[in-house]
């Protein structure tokens, strides 16, 4: 019996039928989405709905696990899958092969070959924190083109904010000074993510990445030591660690060096000998293993001009624990704990259609309807507190700055792209703006979000109507 792929009559989409390697271009984007959204927007077309104007909001339900706030990220990714939202004629006959839409009116193929997103697009500015059930991101757009966008922006933005959220908080707790590096791409759910991961690690402060792709794609130049397998190598053919680090050296002059392979305050020790009697010079050295307070110390006191960098399974918990014991480390490496964890639990729900708000009220999953505006007080630097608003809504006693911006209008951008230090010093201040119980490591309080009364109204009339 032939599988379903066998049975598929090959014409010009042969290529994307036949390649078996997983690998992901922007040409594929538009069929980077689940099932669903396709098969919903030929409904849309069927029933004559899809040319009407929809407004969905991505928010996110909870925070991360343990977290009392979250950063915004993956705007920039978003807008340019928006610019660039297309269907090759070869996407749309290898649709058409699956059988799947055999029923759907041939209106919907029309509109697939000549698609382009041409609606607005407000969102909150990259680096700004957020809390529950605020919308990140709102789409306003033909409801056909909305629909088939989300999977995308889910995707980009629910992780980008997770690795965001968890760098601003290594940065808030290792301090302005440390310097932090993304290590993280060998952990990174797909070479994708570890792009992005890189993205979102530098625009939350982080100093460098070893993701070389992801640093020259970003400007910047990628950072990294060595491996133990080199020392292990070269010290196996050549005679001893000291061989080892002079054999790297004679390449990569001064370069930092990873000394635990063995014994670490052995190697220290050789190496103080080198750098004390000018044969050598030494940007820094790496602690992966053992006890990474003592062992810094110790290093620190026989190299004393030397920075230390500390890496091994690190988190913003490891990190408080070693400057509390008084380890003498000046930068980190983060990977494992820094690229995975608890999800951003991130939806995209529909609020409005045609200009009627519409709204969930599934049990555990209820949301607001109406599009709206996140407003926020800030006195002194400090966040007081948010309000979540209807767009254009008054809120009186309250002298408060919307967050929302519009970045897209008629399917063009309306704002040019920001920088990643711009928006990492967005980050920082953003962080120092919360209050410290927001902050804190522990059972963190998040923000409370007042419902505006305007939104309170609208929210107990749509039930009504329902």
């Amino acid at each position: 019996m032939k599988t379903t792929t066998e049975s598929l009559q090959l014409t010009g989409f042969e290529e994307i039928l036949e390649d078996r390697e997983l690998t992901v271009s922007s040409a594929d984007y538009s069929l980077l989405t689940d099932l669903y959204q396709l098969t919903m927007a030929a409904c849309y077309v069927g029933e004559g709905l899809d040319g009407r104007v929809a407004s969905f909001e991505l928010f996110a339900r909870r925070l991360p696990g343990g977290f009392g706030y979250a950063i915004a990220m993956g705007l920039a990714q978003v807008l340019d899958y928006l610019e660039k939202f297309r269907f090759s004629p070869a996407q749309i006959q290898a649709l058409q092969s699956t059988g799947i839409f055999a029923g759907a009116p041939e209106q919907f193929w029309t509109l697939l070959a000549t698609a382009r997103f041409t609606g607005d697009v407000w969102a909150v500015p990259e680096g700004t924190a957020v809390f529950a059930n605020e919308p990140l991101l709102r789409i306003e757009a033909p409801l056909w083109q909305a629909q088939l966008v989300e999977t995308y922006l889910l995707n980009t933005i629910n992780y980008q904010t997770l690795i965001a959220t968890r760098a601003a908080r290594l940065r808030d707790v290792a301090g302005p000074e440390a310097k932090l590096l993304e290590f993280g791409t060998r952990r990174a759910f797909g070479p994708q993510a570890a792009v992005w991961a890189a993205r979102a690690a530098l625009a939350a402060g982080f100093d460098g990445t070893s993701n070389v792709l992801a640093a020259l794609k970003l400007g910047r130049k990628p950072v990294g030591t060595i491996a133990h397998a080199l020392v292990m190598a070269v010290a196996a053919l050549e005679g001893s660690e000291n061989q080892a680090f002079a054999a790297f050296h004679r390449y990569f002059p001064g370069a930092p060096l990873l000394i635990d392979t063995y014994d670490t305050v052995a190697a220290a020790r050789m190496l103080a000998d080198r750098v004390n009697s000018g044969e050598m010079q030494l940007e820094g050295v790496r602690l992966d293993s053992g006890d990474l307070a003592v062992l810094s110390r110790e290093v620190r006191s026989i190299l004393p001009g030397v920075p230390i960098f500390a890496s091994g399974d690190l988190d913003d918990r490891e990190i408080a624990k070693l400057k509390s014991s008084g380890a003498c480390i000046d930068g980190y490496g983060l990977g494992t704990k820094l690229v995975s964890g608890s999800p951003v639990n991130g939806v995209y729900k529909l609020v409005e259609i045609d200009g009627i708000p519409v709204m969930k009220e599934a049990s555990g999953k209820v949301t607001y309807p109406g599009r709206k505006q996140i407003f926020r007080h800030i006195e002194n630097g400090q966040i007081l507190g948010d309000c979540l608003a209807l767009s254009g809504e008054n809120i009186k006693n309250c002298d408060s700055i919307p967050l929302m911006k519009l970045v897209v209008k008629d399917g063009k951008r309306v704002q040019n792209e920001e920088s990643l230090d711009d928006i990492a010093k967005r980050t920082a201040a953003s962080v120092a703006s919360l209050r410290p119980e927001t902050r804190q490591l522990d059972n963190p309080i998040s923000l409370q979000v007042e419902i505006s009364p305007d939104l309170q109204s609208l929210t107990q009339k749509t039930k009504k109507s329902h």
